[in-house]
């Protein structure tokens, strides 16, 4: 089973440039307003599609990965690639403590990439948590929070 996002975008050719930059590798197939990133590891089917208006709303995208040591991997690739924007390590979020790394693509869409050290009990409404997902974030952006 491997899912699949596509994502409407302002600009494919912008956002391929960006995604190659994520995932290390160039999309499997590009046309003016259409791209798809065929991604083994993480395993899924990521498209790119031309918008004629308004882009994709999601909350946010993310990747869980299994150890401290794929997120330092991680972390290096984003940094080397100057998309990295904010690094949560041992935080309590979403009834989880997890190590996060926190990036917008040129679209605004909010990806982090995550794992989880241990699960914590769910009490309460998320909003009460400190999670913190980071909107219009940019590299040259503070990051700003909702609840």
């Amino acid at each position: 089973m491997r899912p699949h996002i596509s994502l409407d975008v302002r600009d494919v050719s912008k956002s391929v440039a960006f995604y190659e930059k994520v995932f290390g590798v160039k999309p499997q197939k590009q046309v003016v307003d259409y791209a798809k990133f065929d991604l083994k590891t993480p395993a899924l089917n990521f498209s790119l599609v031309s918008s004629t208006g308004a882009v994709s709303a999601v909350d946010h995208l993310g990747i869980e990965v299994e150890t401290v040591e794929e997120i330092a991997e991680w972390k290096a690739r984003l940094q080397h690639e100057g998309i990295l924007e904010r690094v949560e390590d041992n935080i309590a979020c979403c009834f989880a403590r997890q190590d996060k790394l926190w990036f917008a693509d040129p679209d605004g869409n909010a990806w982090e990439i995550f794992t989880v050290h241990e699960q914590l009990e769910v009490t309460g409404r998320l909003s009460q948590t400190g999670c913190c997902v980071p909107k219009k974030v940019g590299a040259h952006e503070p990051a700003t929070c909702g609840a």
